[in-house]
C-alpha cells in the first residue's frame, strides 16, 4: 500500500450550473484523507480529460443534474483512453435515471452515485478500487 494520496478530481461538465453536490463529495472525499481538485461549472469534457492528466489523478468524479450526462460522461471517459489514460478511474453522480446506468457503465463510466448515496460509501468504493488509503 503506497503512502502517496489517492488524487481526485471533480468535475461539473456541461451547463449545469448546480454545483451543492460536487462541493458535498469533494469535502467529504478530503475529509477521507484524498487530495481533490474541483475544477469549477461548466468544464468541457476536453477541459476535464486535461486537468486529469495535468493534475496526475488517480479519479474523475463527474457531476450532472443538467440530464446531458449520456454525452458528456461517456465523452470524458473516451477522452481519456485516447490519451492512454484509461487507468484513470471515472465515477457519474447526480440526478442520474436508473435506466440510463448500464449505457454509462457501458461506456467507461466504472460506477454511478444517486443522490441520498452516503458520502463514505463514495470513499470507499474508491479506496477499494485504487486500492489504497
Amino acid at each position: 500500500m503506497s503512502g502517496k494520496p489517492i488524487r481526485v478530481l471533480v468535475a461539473k461538465p456541461g451547463l449545469d450550473g448546480h454545483d451543492r453536490g460536487a462541493k458535498v463529495i469533494a469535502q467529504s472525499l478530503r475529509d477521507a484523507g484524498m487530495e481533490v481538485i474541483y475544477t469549477g461549472l461548466r468544464q468541457t469534457p476536453e477541459q476535464i480529460v486535461g486537468a486529469a492528466l495535468q493534475e496526475d489523478v488517480d479519479v474523475v468524479a463527474l457531476s450532472c443534474l443538467s440530464g446531458a450526462h449520456l454525452h458528456l460522461f461517456p465523452a470524458v471517459a473516451e477522452g481519456l483512453r485516447k490519451q492512454n489514460a484509461e487507468d484513470i478511474l471515472v465515477l457519474g453522480g447526480g440526478i442520474i435515471p436508473d435506466e440510463d446506468i448500464p449505457a454509462l457503465k457501458e461506456a467507461g463510466i466504472v460506477e454511478i452515485f444517486t443522490p441520498g448515496t452516503n458520502t463514505v460509501t463514495v470513499a470507499d468504493f474508491i479506496k477499494e478500487k485504487i486500492g489504497r488509503s
